[in-house]
């Protein structure tokens, strides 16, 4: 069997600041553990609000669908705070990676990993001038194409499901229009809103996916700051 050979540091670290910078990255990953908690529970308040206006809506065959349009209200108001937690908790993650990437990878396997040039000096300037890596907008387009995408459309097919077969199924198309108006709101101007709620939703995922991709390159996510 080969001798294991010593292992050498990276930019010739020595024993203190290696164990600074490990001390440093259990504080990263411990603060990105956090967050990612926080994200989690904006997405159980969006799923138990979707849940509480399905359970309203469907409860009986006279029941107003209107806690489905209010319940998609608020899993955007949520989303929208969702995203605000995401700008920080990328910050995290991004500094954990970035470490794990041009530094422990590199020290590990040496022979075949080099770290990126000038890492040290982005990983210092993030520190001495700290930002966020990504914008709000895509943000919102990340949490969107991870979670909210599918409840904004469970809520969007349980809300034309409602008026489509409840109290009776529909016969015409202007029973439907007739179904979906809202006190003064006409029914027409609801449907039209409707589908202009869910495209708009859809057309921004796909936008901030290709200022993703413009970014960061297409294929399995590459290791970055952002």
């Amino acid at each position: 069997m080969e001798a294991p050979r010593s292992l050498s540091l990276p930019y010739e670290f020595d024993g203190a600041s290696v164990g600074a910078i490990a001390h440093l990255y259990r504080g990263e990953v411990y603060r990105s553990t956090i967050w990612r908690t926080r994200l989690d529970n904006t997405t159980n308040w969006a799923v138990v609000t979707l849940g509480i206006a399905l359970s309203i809506t469907f409860s009986s065959r006279e029941a107003s669908p209107l806690p489905l349009l209010l319940a998609g209200i608020l899993c955007v108001v949520f989303l929208i705070f969702e995203a605000r937690r995401y700008r920080y908790f990328n910050v995290w993650r991004a500094r954990a990676r970035w470490m794990e990437n041009n530094f422990y990878a590199p020290m590990l396997d040496r022979d075949h990993m080099k770290p990126a040039t000038g890492w040290r000096e982005v990983l210092a300037r993030d520190y001495r001038e700290p930002h966020h890596h990504i914008t709000f907008a895509r943000a919102i387009g990340r949490r969107l194409r991870r979670n909210y995408i599918w409840i904004l459309g469970i809520q969007t097919i349980a809300y034309y499901g409602k008026i489509a077969i409840d109290p009776t199924p529909v016969t015409s198309f202007s029973e439907l229009v007739q179904r979906a108006t809202l006190g003064p709101v006409p029914g027409e101007l609801v449907l039209v809103g409707g589908v202009f709620f869910s495209g708009g939703w859809i057309a921004f995922a796909l936008w901030t996916l290709y200022r993703d991709r413009a970014k960061h390159g297409k294929g399995p996510a590459r290791v970055a700051m952002g």
